[in-house]
């Protein structure tokens, strides 16, 4: 009986002794770091002191006086929500963005800023509405990889002293309205039609070359026009045509024409 009282009267104490081992043993991950406020304060681990004191690993904490806050050193892939850009030649688009950012150092993340990924998010959305806003349209369209440096850059100094690190910045849908749709439609197949115009001038000023020195080796061969007539002529023959036409070149009759008496003349 003794020991059974004796037992119920250990038991709160181990359950004090798990609460105080549990609230002072963290555990962080590898892509985990934390900051220690001790007393309000900015502290390093009792147990870690010739470290940074942040993990990973085991971080022992002293009870009710220590509170840690973990922070993720993964890369964050951010969604920029669609913004209204009137660009340079007064064009009214939207544009959406993605941006990519991590934490090189966690201190600096939790006490220079607030909520880094909130002032991250809305940094990233006046810079993009303040960057395209100086481009034009086709400028947009054309050099996107330059505008995607130039916000990187942009972003990422002013997130340094939060201790995060912007690595990427990538512009993803353009919405265009629907009239300068129609006109970038129209203007692209007007751009294809000169360049077929233009490819069939181009055909027809080398055929009309061919043509041009296939007449002066003719002029100088004359007998290269009758080869040619006989090899049409068995072209025309292999088909199965029911009508055949036979052109019958000039100078074949040239000779029966001069050698023919004028009319009304006797032959003597």
């Amino acid at each position: 009986m003794f020991g059974f009282q004796w037992l119920l009267s250990f038991i709160p104490v181990v359950l004090v002794l798990l609460f105080v081992v549990g609230s002072s043993v963290r555990i962080l991950r590898e892509y985990e770091r934390g900051v220690i406020f001790r007393l309000g304060k900015k502290a390093r681990s009792i147990f870690n002191p010739g470290g940074d004191g942040l993990g990973p690993g085991l971080l022992l904490l002293i009870p009710f006086v220590d509170k840690m806050v973990k922070v993720s050193l993964r890369t964050v892939a951010m969604d920029v929500p669609p913004q209204d850009v009137i660009t340079r030649d007064n064009v009214s688009i939207k544009v959406n963005a993605v941006i990519y950012f991590r934490v090189l150092d966690a201190e600096k993340a939790i006490i220079q800023v607030e909520d880094y990924l909130y002032a991250t998010s809305q940094i990233a959305q006046t810079t993009l509405r303040s960057v395209l806003g100086q481009q034009e349209l086709d400028d947009l369209l054309s050099a996107r990889d330059k505008i995607n440096q130039q916000l990187q850059k942009i972003i990422d100094e002013h997130t340094d002293p939060w201790g995060v690190k912007v690595s990427t910045v990538e512009v993803k849908h353009i919405d265009l309205p629907q009239d300068m749709q129609r006109a970038m439609a129209k203007q692209a197949e007007a751009e294809r039609e000169r360049r077929a115009k233009v490819i069939n001038a181009d055909g027809e000023f080398q055929a009309s070359a061919k043509l041009a020195e296939a007449a002066q080796v003719l002029s100088r061969y004359p007998v290269a026009i009758q080869l040619r007539f006989l090899q049409t002529m068995r072209e025309v023959a292999s088909e199965r045509n029911t009508t055949t036409f036979f052109p019958v070149p000039i100078d074949l009759v040239t000779p029966f024409i001069h050698g023919a008496p004028p009319s009304g003349s006797t032959t003597p």
